[in-house]
């Protein structure tokens, strides 16, 4: 049995689903449920428990309150309905409607459900009309509450609270909106920053390969027409088109390494895994710098030399890995203790010229040797350019990005909520003083100003820490955090006692986001419990000791909901980003691997031709003429290849492929059995082997021994195979019958696999038992 090795390779894009959109849809749902039926259930139960009251106008409260809250949940709540839609516009009219006539039989007792219709006309309109018509909403419920409560004290805070519930319900359903567009919309924006990186590619093989193409058709036609004239200017020009061919072969294959992205924190991790192998204590310390694509490579690049430097000095115990940017430049800093060794390899010294040429060619700068401290330090710095990547850029234009669609208005509309559920608490405040609210400043001002001063601390704390999106909640710091919040709620029960006035959902919200869950919905049941036992003990009866349980669980989902939903669409809207930049690095990736599998051959072929050319026209001026008409036949070919690598996927032809590989071989003086067996395929398996046959082919004309090749395509069971095998030598290697590894077989191999895996099959590539190379590929169909 030959010894091979099997090459594989995970196909790009199969990372793990996303699936926290769908479970947040799920559980915003449910909030919004739990919150909207809460508060409608507030007032029908004041209805229902009103002295007198008899079943028909029992009846009619929840024939008035079903439908108002059916649109709600069944229409305006639910993320798949289109706003933007006459039949939403009439649906809120209905709604309205609904809302309003409760007033005709109940007063002020059902104006809750107003509550719902003016946050949804802030969701159907655009913001001045939506303000408008909101503000109209809520000046009608203003004057029902003023005009049916029995204090004006009373009916400052229900208006408050009509305020603050019409806004939560406006933020909830929104942001729960919000989280299904952001995660429909990942495709659309990957889609645009491809669009714009196929742009960039399209610039870049103009630039590198539109001039040395057109040059070798030009010379190739004007050697066809000096064979007849001058064979010595033919031989000149000949010379020209082989330099022009070998150049530009270098130059497509160094292109395909640049567009090759590297992690720098992937480097950075596999340092610290080097070094402290071999016993050297690392410190890394990388500032999450935004830098584009090539930067980013750049200086991973670079640390990986740095590291490889670092590995050929003696006495090493200590080395230091810093990432800093500062003033519009980033800067890489490589420090360790050691000395280097006397015969530093030539490789070394060429490795840091090459790294320091390319940082040079992006307007950096690189310098190595020893610092003050006798240390030796390489530090590598470079601008960070203003253009913004096709990403950014794609993210920028998107309709829809968080940093476009009112993130602006959502942080002061959260802001004037948290206001309000303090206002609101404070106007109950005085309300448990029992004098008018002039009599209570001048006669309960030590209590009025405690009441102030934790509740501003309170609100305070929550906007400027908990609330923000960028917080990390689980950590020791929002653990301290949280237990100050829940001493500024319950620790002034003991100076207040039944005037005791706080805001405890705000800690049963917070507890949810902040701690484990578990202890987190433990920590909201016994806040909630609490309450209602301490309002209990101060003689509250069973009705109001459920409006207090019922009160603190609407308004802890509330903050729960509100804060969790905007941390989600900020971690969303990252996760787009990210989404979209690993779009663009497989288009990178496959952009670079199609430029060198369909253009390698043909600059390949282009100069071993030249070559042949110039060798054969003074024995056979006929065969040469005909060598020169291939050569131009390639060399049209390359620049369709050309243009489609910037525009997409081309499908190859397997029986085309094969007769160019076949022809090119033979004159290469390679005796060639082509052996090609199947049946109709489908077009991307016919592309794939195609491009594993083109390659194959290419590194065989690589190896100078080559005397005999076989190629040969067949049906195996529910799959097709692909062989090539040759007697040559691998990467210029002695004939061996040790496996051949990854890294020696180069960067065609890895390529192809890529490939193959892509389509789930298996490429293997080794030397035989009797020496001889082969290549495999065995693709399902």
């Amino acid at each position: 049995m030959p010894e091979q090795l099997a090459v594989t390779a995970e196909p790009l894009g199969t990372a793990g689903i996303d699936r926290r959109p769908r479970r947040a849809l799920f559980l915003a749902g449910l909030i919004i449920t739990v919150v909207f039926v809460n508060s409608c259930l507030f007032g029908l139960l004041a209805v229902l428990l009103r002295p007198g009251m008899d079943f028909w106008h029992g009846l009619l409260a929840v024939l008035y309150v079903g439908p108002v809250l059916a649109i709600q949940l069944l229409f305006f709540s639910r993320p798949a309905v289109r706003l933007d839609t006459k039949l939403a516009k009439g649906m809120l009219v209905v709604q309205a409607c609904l809302a309003y006539l409760p007033t005709l039989h109940f007063e002020a007792a059902l104006s809750s459900l107003t509550t719902l219709a003016a946050g949804s006309a802030l969701l159907l309109f655009r913001p001045r009309t939506g303000w408008t018509v909101f503000t109209v909403f809520m000046a009608g419920t203003t004057w029902i509450l003023w005009t049916y409560d029995d204090t004006w004290l009373g009916a400052v805070f229900d208006s408050i609270s009509a305020f603050f519930y019409a806004l939560v319900v406006y933020l909830l359903t929104w942001l729960a909106r919000l989280v299904t567009e952001l995660h429909q919309a990942r495709t659309e924006l990957a889609r645009r920053a491809v669009a714009e990186q196929r742009l960039a590619f399209a610039r870049d093989l103009h630039d590198l390969l539109g001039l040395s193409l057109s040059a070798i058709a030009l010379k190739g036609e004007l050697v066809h027409r000096l064979l007849r004239k001058s064979l010595d200017q033919a031989r000149e020009e000949l010379a020209e088109i082989t330099g022009i061919a070998q150049r530009t072969l270098s130059d497509v294959r160094s292109v395909a390494r640049g567009y090759r992205e590297l992690s720098l924190d992937k480097e950075s991790r596999t340092a610290v895994s080097l070094l402290s192998a071999s016993n050297v204590a690392v410190r890394v310390d990388l500032e999450q710098v935004e830098l584009p694509v090539k930067l980013r490579t750049l200086l991973a690049k670079v640390l990986r030399e740095g590291v490889t430097n670092v590995l050929r000095y003696t006495g090493v115990e200590h080395c230091e890995i810093t990432v800093r940017e500062s003033e519009g430049r980033v800067a890489l800093e490589i420090v360790h203790d050691g000395t280097a060794h006397e015969d530093v390899p030539e490789e070394t010294a060429e490795s840091l010229r090459a790294v320091t040429e390319e940082v040079s060619g992006h307007g950096g700068t690189l310098s190595a040797g020893p610092d003050a401290a006798g240390r030796w330090r390489l530090r590598a710095e470079l601008p960070v350019p203003e253009q913004a990547e096709p990403t950014e850029t794609a993210l920028a234009q998107e309709p829809g990005h968080w940093s476009r669609i009112e993130a602006r208005n959502v942080h002061w509309t959260l802001t004037v909520i948290f206001i309000l559920f303090g206002l609101s608490a404070l106007t109950r405040a005085f309300m448990l003083t029992g004098h008018d609210f002039w009599v209570a400043l001048t006669a309960d001002t030590w209590y009025i100003a405690f009441t102030v001063g934790y509740l501003t601390a309170l609100i305070t704390l929550q906007l400027s820490y908990f609330a923000r999106p960028n917080v990390r909640l689980r950590s020791r710091q929002s653990y301290a955090l949280l237990f100050v919040q829940a001493c500024l709620i319950f620790l002034p029960l003991i100076p207040l006692g039944s005037t005791w006035v706080s805001l405890p959902s705000l800690f049963a919200g917070t507890a949810l986001l902040v701690l484990p869950p578990l202890a987190g919905w433990t920590a909201f049941t016994a806040t909630a419990v609490g309450v209602v036992l301490v309002r209990i003990e101060y003689g509250t009866d069973f009705i109001g000791g459920f409006y207090s349980f019922a009160s603190i669980l609407n308004t802890g989902l509330m903050v729960f909901g509100l804060i969790w939903l905007i941390r989600l669409v900020t971690e969303l809207g990252e996760t787009r980003k990210r989404l979209a930049e690993v779009a663009v690095a497989e288009e990178r990736l496959r952009f670079a691997r199609d430029l060198h599998d369909l253009l390698g051959m043909s600059l390949s072929a282009i100069a071993l031709k030249s070559e042949l050319t110039s060798r054969i026209m003074d024995i056979d001026t006929n065969r040469a003429s005909d060598e020169l008409l291939e050569i131009l036949g390639l060399t049209r070919q390359a620049l369709t290849d050309v243009r489609s690598v910037a525009s997409g996927y081309r499908e190859l032809s397997l029986d085309q492929e094969s007769r160019s590989a076949q022809a090119v071989l033979v004159a290469a003086d390679v005796q060639v059995r082509l052996e090609i067996e199947h049946e109709d395929l489908p077009a991307t398996v016919r592309t794939v082997l195609a491009v594993v046959l083109r390659e194959g082919v290419t590194n065989v004309l690589r190896h100078s021994k080559v005397e005999r090749c076989e190629i040969a395509v067949r049906r195996i069971g529910d799959g097709v195979s692909l062989d090539i095998v040759n007697d040559g030598v691998e990467n210029g290697r002695p004939k061996t019958e040790k496996p051949v590894r990854v890294e020696a077989a180069g960067s065609g191999i890895t390529n192809m696999s890529d490939r193959v895996a892509g389509l789930g099959g298996e490429l293997t590539a080794g030397v035989e038992a009797d020496g001889r190379f082969r290549l495999r590929a065995v693709v399902p169909v």
